[in-house]
């Protein structure tokens, strides 16, 4: 089968497209792949900056949407089933092969892209949302990152969930999208903790989700309303940034994190529960936002692309 292997850990100059066996499928579900999301994990896997690191060479590709081809009795995934899957690695392959607790069914009414799409990023942010922030309806919600694809799962999920969204984007040329996807306000990075201020009365916001770290994290603390939740979701921007407790106390604020990957290692069960509410939302009319395809052959190219911040939403690899 074709697949795209890191061969040196390089980013995504050190990965080519060969030809190799197909995995090693007993005991495991294995998937005929039709599209593979590109997510940050990937990207960071390929530098060996990932928590999770697999010895060289080795396929990347943490989540993947397509067709079941064997399946171990009892799993209750048979042949020809449409599923989609937290591979953690092997999804840039024309087939990989994942446990069946790391297998869930696509409803008819998503295509295998956006199945695809509705994995890393739309889990962890229902998982943030939901149980890390206790977000309730109503509530203002600050995005940081908000173009990229933690960034537009968060306003959709948040919107899903009844809150008023505040979209901060570095970017130019992209508040129609952001508003598209629900975003009531969309501010610029710079100066933007003024302007949440202004927009919430001077309050401040319920909650803060940042994916990017670095210097945005000291304003984030400040603009949150008392009783607000910054939730912590990766640094994209590179630097991991520290905090003075004194200021969480003093301000009757919560800082929390959220990192579905470990969370799901611990709590298994979890996978269905979220699985089964982001489902809900696609059924009240929540559309993964897939912006930019590319075949199997240039998964260094959209690695390149989200890495340089080229990528608005979300990402896939197509396959025929």
């Amino acid at each position: 089968m074709r697949a795209v292997v890191v061969t040196e850990l390089s980013g995504p100059g050190g990965m080519t497209l060969q030809d190799i066996p197909e995995p090693a499928a007993e005991g495991l579900v294995l998937i005929d792949v039709k599209a593979s999301g590109v997510c940050f994990p990937d990207l960071l896997i390929s530098y060996g900056k990932y928590q999770l690191g697999p010895e060289l060479p080795f396929v990347p590709g943490a989540e993947v949407a397509g067709v079941v081809v064997s399946a171990p009795a009892g799993s209750g995934f048979e042949p020809g089933r449409r599923v989609l899957a937290a591979s953690q690695v092997g999804g840039y392959a024309e087939r990989v092969a994942v446990p069946p607790a790391q297998v869930l069914p696509i409803p008819s009414i998503l295509d295998f892209d956006e199945a695809a799409s509705l994995i890393v990023n739309y889990q962890t942010m229902e998982f943030a949302l939901e149980r890390r922030a206790r977000l309730r309806a109503d509530e203002t919600v600050v995005v940081l990152g908000a173009a990229g694809g933690v960034g537009t799962s968060t306003i959709q999920l948040a919107k899903a969930h009844g809150a008023r969204v505040i979209a901060v984007v570095r970017r130019d040329g992209a508040d129609d999208f952001l508003r598209e996807l629900g975003a009531d306000e969309v501010v610029r990075l710079g100066g933007w903790g003024a302007r949440v201020r202004e927009l919430t009365g001077g309050r401040g916001a319920q909650i803060v989700v940042d994916p990017v770290g670095g210097d945005a994290f000291d304003e984030a603390v400040r603009v949150l309303a008392p009783e607000g939740r910054l939730v912590v979701i990766g640094f994209a921007g590179g630097a991991i940034p520290e905090v003075k407790v004194n200021r969480v106390l003093f301000r009757n604020i919560s800082i929390v994190g959220a990192a579905w990957g470990e969370f799901i290692r611990t709590e298994p069960n979890a996978l269905e529960e979220v699985h089964a509410a982001l489902i809900r939302h696609v059924e009240r009319g929540l559309r993964p936002v897939v912006t930019s395809r590319y075949p199997l052959e240039r998964a260094a190219d959209a690695l390149r692309d989200l890495e340089a911040g080229l990528v608005l939403g979300k990402a896939v690899l197509v396959q025929d």
